[in-house]
């Protein structure tokens, strides 16, 4: 295999991926990028490498979740605390359920670009180019908004060190204080419509006061207060990529600087494509998308050249097939990773094969098809014997109107209520964590089976 070096993927065939009109320009920004400080540092990623490998393991679970695409106008402090809020509610829960450490991953701080499904879109006769991420282009519908701008990616950068920046003092200042987040959930389930997760808040009440009562306590014990927190992103705009590279002085390696893990799209996951030859030189834990298309040849392919070392937590698989297909596609990659002795961490994106276009004309995903395609997940890994090592979701701590269904009981009709998303439509807090608990409820079902196979 050819070489690697930080622009060996501008050899290989690219997809999705902008072509801008001054060159210059580009040339320009990509130089200034280069002389920027990582977002992120190389034991950072190492650790969480470390995590994902124990997840891979079944002894952590890995949450991963956030918005679709940040967006440069929605963009503020208070977005950022409380879906970093929820997120917390929800890694308590399935730490209760699965009774191991909960690895969380934000999708953010770098979560810029879009891949779409066709290069242009019309509206009302007019075509124009797609909108590609505020990293690129604007959502505005004008010729000049759709223009891709590479001055959009330091834009992209100072958003993204900015969160970073919030997130890093969430996670060690004392918001994150496990009695805090508790409290949190315990409001979510006064509600008479979430009575039927009461019983599990109230264990996990008596557990928090169990352990306060034998002196284990927010002052005394840093880790009830602190987390770790990582940022991930799909490594879709690799001239942005290229440019955050930079050399870890501990090992020599090349890191991604814009993120802890990086991964590759369903839609660009060819194996001899740009953004697999790019990935495969980071020393980044890298995510890979597993759609219906994908083939067990090329995932052989892409196992071999993605970990060649076969390191435990480099590669996560991210399944994304949709309710009611999973046992049609998983059960053959899962035995074309037994048969290459692969380490993987293998873990379920329930959001993007479960969407449709609702009466009303929005895009949505309703949530019990979210949530069947979860449960068919993890049967079909227990019928397998393997690992369902985490689960990822495209969620918001905000309020909104996106998804149908759920203990708040949004209907076709309330969609254009609080619709925000500037591209796939997101979990609201509620329904994230009623997910939670749903998929809490599932990890104590299959911990209960490998206990009673155990005895």
């Amino acid at each position: 295999m050819k070489t690697w070096t930080k622009s060996s993927w501008r050899d290989k065939p690219r997809v999705q991926m902008p072509v801008y009109e001054d060159a210059a320009a580009l040339t320009e920004v990509e130089s200034k990028l280069s002389k920027y400080p990582p977002l992120v540092f190389a034991g950072e990623a190492r650790r969480l490498k470390k995590a994902l490998g124990a997840a891979s393991r079944g002894e952590a679970f890995l949450l991963q979740g956030g918005d679709c695409a940040e967006s440069f106008d929605q963009f503020s402090a208070d977005a950022i605390r409380d879906t970093f809020k929820v997120m917390l509610q929800m890694a308590m829960v399935l730490t209760f359920g699965a009774k191991v450490p909960v690895v969380k991953v934000g999708r953010m701080a770098g979560q810029f670009a879009k891949p779409r499904s066709a290069p242009t879109e019309v509206v009302d006769g007019v075509e124009l180019p797609s909108y590609r991420g505020d990293i690129i282009n604007d959502l505005g519908f004008t010729a000049a908004s759709r223009i891709p701008d590479p001055q959009r990616m330091l834009q992209a950068y100072t958003q993204a060190a900015a969160t970073l920046n919030l997130l890093r003092a969430f996670s060690t200042g004392g918001y994150a204080d496990v009695h805090e987040v508790h409290r949190w959930t315990l409001g979510f389930t006064e509600a008479d419509e979430a009575s039927r997760f009461r019983d599990m808040a109230n264990r996990i009440s008596d557990t928090l006061d169990f352990i306060k009562a034998a002196g284990v306590n927010s002052d005394r014990e840093h880790t009830l207060r602190m987390v770790d927190f990582y940022t991930s992103h799909e490594a879709l705009l690799l001239e942005y990529e290229e440019a955050l590279t930079r050399v870890d002085s501990t090992s020599g390696k090349w890191l991604a600087g814009s993120g802890h893990m990086v991964w590759i799209g369903d839609r660009t996951r060819q194996p001899d494509g740009a953004h697999v030859e790019f990935c495969r030189g980071v020393l980044n834990p890298i995510g890979l998308k597993c759609g219906p298309s994908m083939e067990v040849d090329d995932l052989k392919r892409l196992l071999a050249t993605l970990n060649p070392e076969n390191e435990p937590g480099r590669l996560t698989l991210i399944a994304r097939f949709g309710a009611g297909k999973v046992g049609e596609h998983l059960p053959k990659l899962i035995k074309a990773v037994k048969e290459e002795g692969a380490n993987v961490l293998w873990t379920c994106d329930a959001m993007h094969g479960n969407t449709v276009k609702s009466a009303s004309g929005y895009k949505t995903r309703p949530f019990d098809n979210v949530l069947r395609e979860v449960k068919e997940f993890f049967a079909v890994h227990s019928a397998e014997g393997t690992v369902p090592g985490g689960v990822h979701f495209e969620m918001t701590g905000l309020d909104v109107t996106e998804c149908t269904g759920g203990v708040v009981a949004v209907t076709d009709e309330n969609l254009s209520d609080r619709y925000h998303t500037a591209c796939d439509p997101r979990l609201n807090a509620s329904q994230s964590l009623e997910l939670a608990f749903l998929v809490a409820e599932e990890l104590t079902k299959l911990r209960a089976e490998r206990v009673a196979e155990a005895v």
